[in-house]
């Protein structure tokens, strides 16, 4: 009966560390697209204007709906929703700053982008 009862245990024990574990990579992989970034210091590094800013701003909060949209799409959906985000995010910012801004949002951005393994 202790043996049953062990085995049970142990059965119960790595069922949920494997439950646990599946659970953890999702968050991780939603936490990857999420693109929220402290507004006032990237404006300090991007040398922005105040009407930038507020532009900036406003396209950075709808790259990060869209990224979370994305990150939240199945298979093929959710590389191409990141593919539409990122190309939507460059054309705008292109718009707004100047070369040597763009320049740099680039670096960041690819930057960013590489660190979670995104691209």
């Amino acid at each position: 009966m202790k043996k049953i009862v062990l085995t049970m245990m142990a059965l119960l024990t790595m069922a949920m560390a494997y439950a646990e574990s599946e659970h953890t990579t999702s968050v991780q992989d939603t936490d990857a697209y999420n693109m929220s970034v402290n507004m006032k210091k990237l404006a300090v590094v991007l040398g922005l204007n105040f009407d930038q800013m507020e532009v900036v701003e406003d396209i950075h909060r709808n790259f990060c709906n869209e990224m979370l949209l994305a990150a939240h799409a199945e298979g093929e959906e959710k590389q191409e929703l990141l593919d539409n985000a990122l190309r939507k995010d460059i054309r705008y910012m292109r718009y707004v700053l100047d070369e040597k801004q763009y320049k740099k949002y680039l670096m960041l951005l690819n930057a960013t982008l590489h660190n979670r393994g995104l691209k």
